[in-house]
């Protein structure tokens, strides 16, 4: 059989192929997806989730990137909801090949987007406040939980606004619903009773027969948990113009959004894990770099734009700590590297969550917050017992 001679100039150039296939790998550049309702009811607060995921972004590959390699932002809408979210993580993991999904979404978009990012073993950052309770060996969760944000606003009213009754209004989703049912059982515990739990599907946008039980209801403050945005203006803007002036708490508002209802949200209380007003060196460096690239275009960072921020971050943390992309190996690293941003140290270590300091909140005149109290390092409670 005839064996071709492989000459000295031959092997030369394999090996210079070789050797530079591996140098065009090392220098590919690592991919963040970042799936999010550009449309639909998280469409008023998504862009902001963008701007901070691209600032980050530019600042890490201004300092040479994550591992060397330059870092690259890709947008894909969700829809705010869970057949846009399969498509979306369909085409971020394996038509896109992100290396990590990071993002803020609506409960509906997380939970159809799970079972593919543990299909395509992608190491999933989620940046939103939500229900709680959501467990994957492939997610972390560095936004808060109903065990950090709902207490401050149930004992505030009870304290200084003695309420007795509590009418609950929300989305007819997982979040809405996880949300008022925390809501619920820890307002009883404190003999508040509930007045009415009402609900309007995600999509929903007319409250009339709502706001009717709520004013035959006749009770001492109200509650709401609706999709963030959209849902948001509707029912604050329906709740002003029927004379319903009472203690409002809003478990899903963001300062953007509010700032964005104008008049309409003056008095409403949050409970936030940020607010533009803290007063760190860490969050003016970060409002003024925001400020810097977007200019006038600008959203409001928030509660759900900041932890996108910071997450950007957290992987670029755990990447380097296991100086590896593989996506086993961030996994195991996302819950030890701790980012020191604009909310303070955050580290997911409390089964793939974070413990957070909280902000009880008002909404003032001019849409700016004005912080009544703050809460340190409040645990998020049992939340994914069979995970670190």
């Amino acid at each position: 059989m005839f064996k071709p001679r492989i000459s000295a100039l031959s092997l030369a150039l394999a090996l210079t192929s070789v050797s530079l296939g591996s140098i065009a790998a090392d220098d590919k550049p690592i991919v963040i997806g970042v799936p999010v309702g550009l449309s639909g009811a998280n469409s008023v607060v998504a862009p902001s989730v963008v701007q901070s995921a691209q600032l980050a972004a530019e600042e890490i590959n201004a300092a040479g990137g994550i591992l060397g390699r330059k870092v690259i932002v890709e947008v894909a809408d969700d829809g705010s909801g869970a057949v846009g979210a399969q498509k979306a993580f369909d085409s971020l993991i394996f038509q896109k090949k992100v290396d990590v999904l990071i993002s803020m979404e609506t409960s509906a978009a997380r939970n159809a987007g799970l079972p593919i990012v543990a299909k395509g073993k992608t190491p999933y950052i989620y940046t939103s406040f939500y229900e709680g309770r959501s467990c994957s060996p492939w997610m972390y969760v560095n936004a808060w939980v109903p065990e950090q944000q709902v207490p401050p606003i149930v004992d505030y009213f009870i304290k200084e606004k003695s309420a007795k009754t509590i009418f609950l209004i929300g989305s007819d989703y997982a979040f809405g619903r996880g949300m008022l049912d925390f809501t619920k059982k820890y307002a009883e515990s404190k003999g508040v009773k509930i007045a009415g739990e009402e609900y309007l599907p995600m999509d929903g946008s007319d409250w009339t027969a709502v706001i009717s039980k709520l004013k035959a209801a006749k009770p001492d403050a109200i509650i709401t948990s609706t999709a963030g945005g959209a849902p948001n203006v509707t029912l604050t803007k329906q709740l002003r113009a029927a004379g319903i002036n009472l203690p409002y708490g809003n478990l899903a508002v963001d300062e953007g959004t509010a700032k964005g209802m104008g008049a309409d949200a003056e008095g409403i209380y949050i409970s936030a894990s940020y607010v533009t007003g803290i007063d760190s060196p860490a969050n003016k460096t970060y409002l003024a770099a925001m400020s810097k690239k977007f200019g006038a275009d600008l959203k409001t960072p928030n509660d759900l734009s900041v932890p996108e921020y910071e997450a950007v971050y957290a992987y670029k943390l755990a990447a380097e700590k296991v100086k590896s992309t593989d996506p086993a190996k961030i996994v195991a690293a996302l819950g030890d590297v701790k980012f020191d941003g604009p909310r303070g140290s955050i580290v997911m270590n409390k089964q793939h969550h974070a413990p957070l300091t909280m902000y009880l909140a008002q909404v003032q005149a001019d849409g700016s917050v004005k912080v009544i109290s703050t809460f340190k390092d409040v645990d998020p409670g049992l939340q994914c017992p069979n995970l670190k």
